[in-house]
């Protein structure tokens, strides 16, 4: 079943076109991401296919009676209304038969009451208000009575998210949904939109959502679509072909231009019957050969002040505000090339630690100690403030006019902006017409060329495309100096952290040895242990016999015994289990391959009732 077609569709603005002639169409069950760089008008398409923006040409159909739910990238709403009346101001016919029924039963009009029972068991509305709940809780709505004008931008888009997922409509427009979302978040919604029927759209630059949800990807590229049917890891690898295909084609187009050129400057200027045809192939010819080639991308190496020996020392940091504690008797001494990650839920304290670190807030016990060579580069959540007035380049070469490699070559801020995807023609438009993503690219840029040697980067990646993503990986991926990264995107984690601060709440922060996937591995075998064995710490035996008396008891002769003869038999297990490991893995007859396993599986669970016993007669040693 179509849902929704688009026809020839294109949108200019000026004499600049950001696409055009795109023909696309979604059907039930499809889970389509919308990829492309900052620029090439992503949030436009969107508003064109939901009629928020007419298209300058071509047409958009949608299928009668299709509900269709569009999260964009600033929801607005009534700013007085509570965020429950919110919720319940949706055009969702459910929404609305539980909003009448509280309204009835708040006035006590039994007769209405009555009359919207039967539309409540029609509509199977009556678990709506405990769903609703649910859902505002997943997404860290947990006071409902706020006004919607007193919730920060993004506790405004978890409003807006939880009202159309609420909806339940037949198709699903996503612009950014995984911005402002912590790591728990985004995972649950993961798993929302992949057990629910949902027909999706999504704009979003999370390549671990696009992989595990997305089971199609349309590429806005240079004013065209291109659409690839399955998930981002086979989008990476078909358009890696498609790039070579169109490279060599120009690099055709580019020769056999030269000869039509030729051709062209040798006929007679005078002739006017002059071969037509060839002349105006000429032109598609040169339209052709004029298009870019996707060189690979400059190397972005910029150079780091010497970092000493001594670097920041956060010794029994505290820190709260009012009744709640947020960072508790935390200690860290920072050492070279630490690379460190730092997840927790929203409003746990992990921008509060960055800027304790930076001296911009006091703890309100401990202390933070900053070595002398420390060079900061503070990227925040909140953007820069720019002069909308000014050109990008001016803006860049406020800063610098040449930018020092980590190789001691300079350049000139020109060649660091093409770096950093600003194009020659990009770096001369006025900052007021770049968007969200190019700001932050821009924002980046300028800390980098502070030549800072302790980089901390609080929620990077938000409004960035995959491209600017990538770049910037590479860029970190090789920085010498100190790495602090608060992010919610777990493939830019896993690529750039080896060990993790874990805000747990209440104060607590621990740290993992690992980068993000081995974390929620270990959350997930922990998980799986407690549902195991959930009295595993509580024993019963202590009822019988204190474990006062047993601690102080002594071994028995045939106890120590027992003990000593534990050793013997654990290490003779432990040879044994070896040994048909190794035969195992040489290969055998199937029945002596069954009877290996099978031999293996006995010493290994002998081996843990001996090392159990073991440990619990050791107690008494």
């Amino acid at each position: 079943m179509n849902y929704l077609s688009a026809e020839n569709l294109a949108k200019s603005f000026a004499d600049k076109w950001l696409f055009k002639n795109i023909n696309f169409g979604i059907s039930k069950g499809d889970k389509i991401a919308l990829i492309g760089t900052n620029g090439t008008g992503k949030t436009t398409f969107l508003n064109i296919l939901t009629g928020k923006l007419p298209p300058s040409e071509g047409s958009v159909s949608l299928r009668k009676d299709t509900r269709v739910g569009y999260l964009d990238q600033s929801p607005a709403f009534d700013e007085t209304m509570q965020v429950m009346d919110v919720i319940f101001s949706s055009a969702n016919p459910v929404a609305q038969v539980v909003k009448k029924y509280e309204e009835a039963l708040e006035a006590h009009d039994d007769q209405a009451m009555m009359a919207l029972m039967e539309d409540m068991d029609s509509l199977n509305a009556w678990d709506f208000e405990s769903k609703t709940k649910e859902i505002l809780g997943r997404l860290g709505i947990h006071h409902t009575d706020s006004l919607y004008g007193t919730l920060s931008g993004g506790q405004r888009k978890r409003v807006a998210l939880a009202k159309i997922l609420l909806e339940e409509p037949d198709l699903l427009i996503l612009d950014e949904p995984t911005n402002h979302l912590d790591l728990d978040t985004v995972e649950w919604l993961e798993n929302y939109l992949n057990t629910s029927n949902t027909t999706l759209l999504v704009v979003t630059h999370d390549r671990y959502f696009l992989d595990t949800v997305c089971n199609q990807v349309l590429e806005l590229d240079h004013g065209s679509a291109y659409t690839y049917k399955g998930n981002y890891s086979y989008f990476l690898e078909k358009k890696a072909e498609r790039e070579e295909i169109e490279a060599a084609g120009i690099d055709k187009a580019r020769n056999l231009m030269r000869k039509e050129l030729d051709w062209i400057r040798r006929q007679p200027k005078a002739r006017g019957t002059k071969a037509k045809y060839r002349v105006d192939a000429f032109e598609e010819l040169k339209e052709k050969a004029s298009q870019k080639k996707f060189d690979a991308q400059l190397e972005l190496n910029v150079r780091t002040s010497r970092l000493g020996s001594k670097i920041v020392e956060l010794d029994k940091v505290s820190k709260g505000f009012g009744d709640r504690q947020l960072i508790k008797d935390f200690e860290y001494t920072f050492r070279k090339g630490d690379r460190l990650g730092i997840v927790g839920k929203n409003g746990m304290g992990k921008s509060t630690l960055l800027n304790m670190i930076m001296g911009e807030l006091e703890p309100d016990s401990g202390k933070v100690v900053t070595g002398e060579t420390v060079q900061f580069g503070y990227y925040r959540q909140s953007d820069m403030v720019f002069d909308d007035n000014q050109r990008v380049i001016d803006v860049v070469k406020d800063v610098a006019e040449v930018v020092r490699l980590g190789t001691g070559e300079t350049v000139t801020v020109t060649h660091l902006l093409q770096a950093f995807l600003f194009t020659p023609e990009k770096q001369y438009d006025f900052v007021a017409k770049l968007s969200g993503g190019e700001k932050r690219r821009l924002q980046l840029l300028l800390i980098l060329m502070k030549e800072p040697n302790f980089l901390i980067l609080d929620e990077p990646t938000n409004d960035l495309d995959i491209s600017s993503l990538n770049v910037i990986e590479e860029f970190l991926a090789t920085f010498p100096g100190c790495l602090m990264i608060v992010s919610h995107d777990r493939y830019f984690l896993d690529r750039l952290v080896e060990h993790i601060f874990v805000f747990e709440g209440e104060g607590k922060i621990s740290d993992f040895p690992g980068n993000y996937s081995e974390l929620r591995e270990y959350q997930d075998e922990q998980k799986l242990e407690q549902k195991a064995n959930p009295v595993k710490e509580v024993v019963a035996k202590p009822v019988e016999q204190p474990v006062v008396q047993a601690s102080k008891r002594k071994l028995s002769y045939k106890e120590k015994q027992e003990f000593e003869g534990l050793e013997a038999e654990m290490a003779s297990l432990e040879q044994k289990k070896a040994k048909l490991i190794e035969q195992l893995s040489q290969g055998g007859s199937h029945e002596e391959l069954t009877q290996w396993a099978r031999e293996i599986e006995e010493a290994t669970n002998t081996l843990e009732e001996r090392e159990l016993r073991w440990l619990e007669l050791s107690e008494s040693v």
